[in-house]
């Protein structure tokens, strides 16, 4: 019985390796890009999820900003000093979000622009492998 599993064998033609020695490099190739859109997916996601919190961040600051109106509207009057010292505050952290917005905003970017030049990285490495191994097939071929 191993007699016919060799003869067989011996009956595969060198096309047929070939072709086969292809198909699993596309199915690698295809299972390492499909990988790579998952985890840029995700890292979209992370973004959206992100530019979300900060909106959400946003809307509470600016209905706190109003709370904080509403309640210097009262009859209630502050001394100037303090009035002062409540107006640096906020301008201070007016300034400390506009800040944090950009860096998120910095960070965002540059994590896009990594995972693109990983991205980048990873298929041309592929695609010299692809070619190298095709050489090497060809030189066997002949």
């Amino acid at each position: 019985m191993a007699d016919v599993a060799v003869l067989n064998l011996g009956s595969i033609s060198i096309n047929q390796i070939f072709i086969l020695i292809i198909a699993i490099i596309a199915l690698i190739a295809i299972i390492i890009i499909v990988m790579q859109w998952r985890r840029v997916r995700e890292s979209q996601n992370t973004v959206r999820i992100m530019e979300t919190e900060i909106e959400l961040k946003k809307i509470s600051i600016v209905e706190k900003d109003l709370e904080s109106k509403r309640l210097m509207e009262n009859p209630i009057q502050l001394p100037k000093n303090q009035q002062d010292n409540l107006s640096k505050i906020r301008k201070s952290t007016s300034d400390i979000m506009g800040d944090v917005g950009y860096l998120h905003s910095e960070i965002n970017e540059r994590l896009a622009r990594l995972e693109a030049q990983t991205e980048q990285k990873k298929l041309e490495k592929m695609l010299n492998e692809i070619e190298t191994k095709e050489k090497q097939l060809l030189k066997k071929g002949k």
